[in-house]
């Protein structure tokens, strides 16, 4: 299915196609169809009907175009499908129609007709976090010593090694996946309880039913139908919107480091990817705006479905109903998010002498905290501070390296000897623990 115009933004093509009208229509259909399987297992309804049921539980023919207008007069999807699916088995299978939907209630159509598109979906995005984990180990594993600036509150800071970056991009996100794929497994449960989830229209036969419906759908069958307790959805959708916020993160660092200014890394471009409309010389951020857009949507969404959590005894008036477009839409932005930053990943340019450059551009004045430790040893900490203060004001203003300025200062040079304050402002004699962090990163933690 072509993505929408409106939508171009918000989703992949391949989760377009997994939440299409089409493939929710055939998981509504699917339930409808192991139903009846199952409760002819159990001798609830005729082997026949299960058949037939089956047999017209296909989502080829059916009228998509006209449900949707039926799904707002009825308030729920289930209705006008349900009602679909019994005229096309009556019409080969009189006595068959009667038994369509035996037992269920709306909703246990549409939770479980969710959890099938939520599982579909998360094939889709987990293909592509691993393509992202294996360009991020890639890119740390490769730049473990290319060394940068740090920056805090966006100002030049001590260096650091892009290797350590983006080990920190990759251990974040990394244990985002993991929450989400833990979550997402807790979702993947049936919902089946009939009217008022007590399963009493199938008397004594009701757990079996429920259980055989689970195990023909491939999902786990709970203690009880979980109708308006809707926390293993909003565990999962909190974590899609953590693991949103480490891919904005990272995509805020990349785009940054793409201002011309900086320069110090590119996404992949060409193929219409990065231009402008009217700047030729101009090289976007896409992915990053991209997932950034995701990142900012996300927020939001997750607050209005915890919102709808707060639903009426055993059915929800509005809450349930509020879900749909809020799970399909995190979902998606999640996979946007994912996709976007692995192709981001993969073809990352990373610019190590302008790198360097950049940071000998500061006049070593990153090291006054270096200095300042040696000094503060005999002077203490706050007078060394105060003169490393001033002579980093004083190295800009004259545009002079910062040691220079230092060897010219005798309280300074009755501490630290000319000779050793003129290999202070190597980067590579103070990066710490840069290597054993960024190796930490990378490794994946043991199960």
């Amino acid at each position: 299915m072509p993505v929408r115009l409106i939508n171009s933004l918000a989703t992949t093509e391949a989760l377009a196609n997994a939440f299409s009208d089409q493939q929710v229509l055939q998981a509504m259909l699917d339930f409808e169809a192991a139903l009846a399987r199952a409760e002819a297992r159990q001798g609830v309804i005729p082997q026949e009907a299960a058949d037939a049921i089956s047999k017209a539980a296909v989502a080829e023919g059916f009228d998509t175009g006209v449900l949707p207008q039926e799904a707002f007069r009825a308030g729920t999807p289930a209705i006008p499908v349900v009602q679909a699916l019994t005229k096309r088995v009556r019409a080969n299978d009189p006595q068959a129609a009667r038994f369509v939907h035996w037992g269920a209630t709306s909703q246990d159509v549409t939770d479980t007709a969710l959890v099938l598109l939520l599982r579909r979906a998360r094939a889709i995005i987990a293909s592509d976090h691993a393509r992202l984990i294996e360009a991020l180990r890639k890119l740390a594993s490769q730049h473990e010593n290319t060394v940068m600036l740090g920056r805090t509150l966006l100002q030049p800071a001590p260096p650091i090694t892009f290797g350590l970056k983006a080990a920190g991009w990759l251990a974040a996100i990394r244990r985002g996946w993991s929450r989400i794929d833990t979550r997402f497994a807790e979702a993947e449960v049936l919902q089946f309880g009939g009217a008022s989830g007590t399963l009493a229209a199938l008397r004594d036969k009701g757990d079996a039913v429920g259980k055989n419906l689970a195990a023909e759908l491939g999902l786990k069958y709970p203690d009880a139908p979980w109708h308006t307790q809707r926390d293993s959805l909003a565990a999962l959708l909190a974590a899609c919107s953590v693991e949103c916020g480490s891919l904005g993160k990272m995509a805020r660092d990349v785009a940054l480091l793409m201002q011309g200014e900086v320069n110090e890394a590119a996404e992949p471009g060409g193929d219409g990817r990065g231009g402008s409309s009217t700047m030729p010389h101009k090289h976007n951020p896409i992915a990053c705006s991209l997932t950034l857009a995701s990142a900012h949507r996300v927020p939001g969404l997750l607050a209005s479905f915890l919102s709808a959590m707060v639903q009426e005894h055993e059915r929800g008036a509005g809450g349930w109903q509020a879900e749909w477009p809020i799970v399909t839409s995190i979902i998606q932005a999640l996979g946007v998010a994912v996709a976007s930053m692995a192709e981001a990943a993969e073809g990352l340019t990373v610019d190590a002498s302008r790198m360097r450059a950049n940071l000998e551009a500061t006049r070593g004045s990153v090291f006054a905290e270096r200095v300042m430790m040696l000094l503060g040893a005999t002077l203490g900490r706050d007078v060394a501070h105060k003169l490393l203060e001033q002579a980093a004001l004083r190295s800009s203003q004259q545009d002079r390296k910062l040691m220079d300025i230092l060897a010219e200062m005798p309280e300074v040079t009755r501490i630290i000897p000319r000779g050793t304050l003129e290999t202070l402002d190597s980067p590579q004699g103070y990066l710490g623990l840069a290597s054993v962090f960024q190796k930490r990163l990378v490794t994946p933690p043991e199960k």
